[in-house]
């Protein structure tokens, strides 16, 4: 497998990610678009955040609405991540990853200098949809996560040669997600 250029990512980039940015946007922002290895993408308005207020257990196999409470970030453009705290949200961005590419989602160094870490999170080949992020606040502060602006690097690994099974071909249970997609077990 190899990593993929900003050359290539400027002629693929429209057919993968959506919207697109051939450049990298920052002046007075946290960054987005493309860049030298990869792509850097922006968080939507939605976010989750965890809180204990109702008493609730996560439990992946039996999750509850009852342990977030949902935020918009329309109006102030930031959503306020309590002190060693949890939330989720997810891009902005739609992303199609082509069968031959392994797409890998990393934070970015601005937040983790923050003490905000952004789970690592991989893209199967074929796999589409609105990335569900991940995001600690591992801080004894509150802190602040910007809507519209850059979160995460992804970077694409092109493979050598095409899986047999994709992501599409299995169904699996995250493929075309709209939105903050909560915990999915299938049964069955």
């Amino acid at each position: 497998m190899g990593i993929m250029p900003d050359k290539w990512l400027i002629e693929q980039g429209e057919k993968i990610i959506r919207p697109f940015h051939a450049g990298q946007v920052a002046k007075g922002q946290i960054s987005y678009g493309v860049s030298s290895y990869g792509y850097d993408i922006r968080l939507a308005n939605e976010f989750k955040i965890f809180t204990n207020v109702r008493n609730a257990i996560v439990d992946p196999k039996n999750f509850t609405s009852a342990s977030f409470v949902e935020y918009d970030a329309s109006e102030t453009g930031y959503c306020i991540l309590p002190p060693n705290s949890f939330l989720l949200c997810r891009s902005l961005e739609w992303i199609e990853v082509p069968r031959d590419m392994l797409v890998l989602v990393i934070g970015k160094s601005t937040y983790a200098r923050c003490g905000l870490i952004l789970n690592c999170t991989p893209l199967e080949p074929e796999w589409k949809g609105h990335i569900t992020l991940e995001i600690s606040n591992t801080t004894t502060l509150p802190a602040k996560i910007y809507a519209g602006e850059g979160i995460g690097q992804l970077l694409f690994f092109k493979a050598e040669e095409v899986c047999d099974v994709s992501y599409a071909d299995r169904k699996g249970k995250y493929q075309n997600q709209v939105g903050v997609v909560l915990p999915r077990i299938l049964n069955g």
